[in-house]
């Protein structure tokens, strides 16, 4: 009963805005169930648009499976009155504010930025904590004809329908194939440096696209150690953008329901 109680909720919040209504624009049917058709803009508001972009086509149809999934099972339960009940509606009244309280949030962090300086500033106070030396990531890399190529085969290996091993062996166009691709452990200052700077920004086995020298690559590291150069402002870069955002992303919370609450003096506690 909880399971299904918890899936009307997220189905109440998928399909919130999914339904097509005479005299709006057209939309772009993805899937229907019984009658209900879940479409394609519906389906995109529920990514950032960095989020969609790193969606791989592979991703996307998983992603609409579940949500077909989700609609047969929501429909059920409306169909044994679940969604009747008093404490499914208040759980569903609970999660349209939730809804309407992250598209505010959303809409005010679009507007946020950290600045170079402000980057720079952490840095130089809280450089006691950057004191490490950089990675040496043990990288395997795929050479593909071309970047459309390798975003097909790469789509494959992330669905899991394609080993990595076995992509590198019978995919590859160049001799390293033959060890699956494997370059050993490469190094910020080292040679292959490019294929370093590519695979810092991957987690550990996660597959991903790099252009070295106008050749396609498709890479993954296998393991990381610490390698003996210094860590500098430009290599933490990324780390202090992230804290500062997350500590930006606090404090415009704190201050909004701060600012909201003092707007709205009928606020009352009764416990």
């Amino acid at each position: 009963m909880k399971k299904i109680l918890n899936l009307v909720i997220l189905i109440f919040i998928l399909c919130s805005g999914c339904e097509l209504k005479k005299g709006k624009e057209e939309s772009t049917p993805l899937a229907e169930v019984n009658g209900e058709i879940l479409t394609l803009e519906s389906f995109r508001s529920l990514y950032t648009e960095e989020q969609w972009n790193n969606l791989s086509e592979a991703q996307k149809r998983k992603e609409i499976e579940n949500w077909v999934n989700l609609t047969v099972l929501a429909q059920e339960a409306d169909r044994e009155k679940i969604s009747e009940e008093k404490a499914t509606k208040l759980r569903i009244d609970y999660a349209l504010k939730k809804v309407k309280a992250n598209a505010l949030l959303a809409q005010r962090l679009a507007n946020l930025t950290i600045s170079e300086e402000e980057m720079f500033n952490y840095y130089r106070l809280h450089q006691a904590d950057f004191n490490r030396k950089l990675m040496e990531y043990n990288i395997q890399r795929i050479l593909c004809s071309d970047e459309n190529t390798a975003k097909a085969l790469l789509n494959r290996i992330k669905s899991g329908e394609y080993d990595f091993n076995q992509a590198a062996l019978e995919n590859s166009l160049e001799e390293l194939k033959y060890k699956q691709g494997r370059m050993g452990f490469v190094s910020a200052n080292g040679p292959d440096s490019l294929f370093w700077k590519a695979a810092q920004k991957l987690e550990i086995n996660e597959p991903g696209i790099v252009t070295v020298n106008n050749k396609t690559y498709i890479i993954r590291s296998t393991e990381q150690r610490e390698g003996k150069q210094e860590a500098t402002f430009v290599d933490y870069r990324k780390e202090i953008y992230d804290l500062l955002l997350k500590d930006k992303k606090q404090q415009l919370y704190n201050d909004l329901v701060r600012e909201l609450k003092m707007k709205n003096n009928n606020i009352y506690y009764y416990y």
